[in-house]
């Protein structure tokens, strides 16, 4: 069975830093390109950040671009996302996505609760 277990979210105010951690059991790690996506208070679901499974490609959106940091680790299965400078904009839901890079398996983590907040 395949899960996505994330952790690390919370109340933080203008400014601080939080770190999102994603680790996944059941699949094959190192063969899936891992995302982050939010989802704020009456927005859509949109992709914060993404790192391929193959050659380890980075990309982000336009609006958290040299403020957000995802990265991976292999060896325990876990992705990250490093948020700095946190605006009450960045305030949302936090999910985690991996998708197979050799078929069309996808799966979602729980979801973790980020507040930017004075």
């Amino acid at each position: 069975q395949v899960q996505l277990d994330q952790s690390g979210g919370g109340l933080v105010q203008p400014g601080g830093s939080l770190r999102l951690s994603c680790a996944a059991s059941g699949l094959t790690f190192s063969t899936y390109s891992m995302s982050w996506y939010r989802q704020g208070p009456g927005k859509e679901r949109e992709l914060v950040a993404t790192i391929s499974a193959v050659d380890g490609t980075i990309n982000y959106a336009d609006s958290v671009k040299g403020r957000f940091t995802i990265s991976r680790d292999n060896t325990r299965d876990t992705v990250y996302l490093q948020m700095n400078s946190l605006k009450p904009d960045d305030t949302a839901v936090y999910y985690c996505k991996a998708v197979s890079y050799y078929n069309t398996r996808q799966y979602w983590g729980q979801g973790t609760q980020v507040t930017v907040s004075s």
